[in-house]
């Protein structure tokens, strides 16, 4: 039901055979965009994901190595053809990246909506003509060096339609496609009201993925992430050995992510946005798993599939 694939699994600077941190998001061929550092676009193609059918794209920070790489992205799907608004998301001061992009591509086919420095408080709702509300986002402060935002989409899944339900309701045939459409729906018909609780059976489990990176391991994180079938999360350094300089650029080692993954019963932890010293993650691997087994040493052009009710029931490598 939902294809995750990292697009770069580095941190801070782009190396020659590992891209910066970012990810694609495809929900029934639409697509939400986690970060966009130097070179996502290039990554992007080499995994033949197209850019037309880009609808959300969410921005953790303005540190270049998460941002850098938007300029291109818009001018590139700009000339993909698409002329359907995409949404933005992303920190205070977002509204100021952009101007300077603009300055280079003045001109897109398509419109922007920017919501910056969103209330956390609240989920978005991105309803566009091919998501029709089932998709939410939510987003969370964590404690980085300037001001990042951690998120949280969730599908959602509307109940089965329930005839017997229906039949015993008296509701006429007519209308059971309106109702069916959401379970906040209401027809009136012949004077009498009809809503789709009427029609439609228990609620059902949906899907969720959290995009945590760059961030101390602050307690907020753990309620946030609850219960999500696939935590990504930064791993910056892998060895505890190296506390001190994960704390002083207010990043995680391999044991943090583990530990929020165990505390928050996440479905699936991928790690992700390596420091350019730590060229082999996967030797760290049992810091991870030791503390939370269900780890996976996150590389570029790693896809994963979720369906619901299973979660992560697919991994494969998408270079040839």
């Amino acid at each position: 039901m939902i294809d995750v694939t990292l697009l770069g699994t580095g941190g801070s600077i782009p190396l020659p055979h590992r891209y910066l941190s970012a990810a694609i998001i495809e929900y029934n061929g639409r697509k939400i965009l986690m970060d966009c550092g130097e070179g996502t676009q290039v990554s992007m193609r080499a995994v033949n994901s197209g850019f037309h059918n880009l609808d959300v794209i969410c921005i953790t920070h303005l540190h270049g190595d998460h941002v850098i790489g938007l300029q291109g992205m818009l001018g590139t799907t700009s000339n993909s053809g698409r002329t359907e608004p995409i949404t933005l998301i992303g920190p205070e001061r977002l509204n100021d990246v952009l101007k300077g992009f603009r300055v280079i591509s003045p001109y897109l086919n398509y419109d922007l909506n920017v919501i910056e420095d969103p209330d956390t408080s609240k989920k978005i709702f991105i309803n566009n003509q091919h998501i029709h509300g089932e998709i939410n986002i939510q987003s969370l402060h964590v404690k980085h060096t300037r001001s990042t935002l951690a998120y949280r989409v969730n599908l959602t899944r509307s109940p089965k339609f329930d005839v017997e339900k229906a039949k015993n309701n008296k509701v006429p045939q007519k209308i059971w496609g309106q109702l069916q459409k959401s379970s906040n729906e209401t027809v009136c018909l012949d004077g009498k009201k009809y809503t789709s609780d009427m029609v439609l059976g228990s609620p059902r489990k949906g899907l969720s993925i959290a995009w945590v990176t760059d961030t101390l391991p602050i307690p907020e994180i753990v309620p946030f992430v609850k219960d999500v079938d696939l935590l990504i999360s930064c791993a910056n350094y892998g060895s505890d050995e190296d506390r001190e300089k994960a704390n002083r650029h207010r990043h995680m080692t391999f044991s943090d992510a583990a530990t929020i993954a165990k505390n928050a019963n996440v479905g699936t932890l991928l790690l992700t946005h390596f420091s350019q010293a730590m060229r082999h993650p996967e030797e760290y691997k049992e810091n991870a798993t030791s503390i939370f087994p269900n780890t996976i040493i996150g590389q570029d052009h790693l896809q994963l599939h979720l369906d619901y009710d299973k979660g992560v029931t697919s991994i494969e490598s998408l270079d040839k």
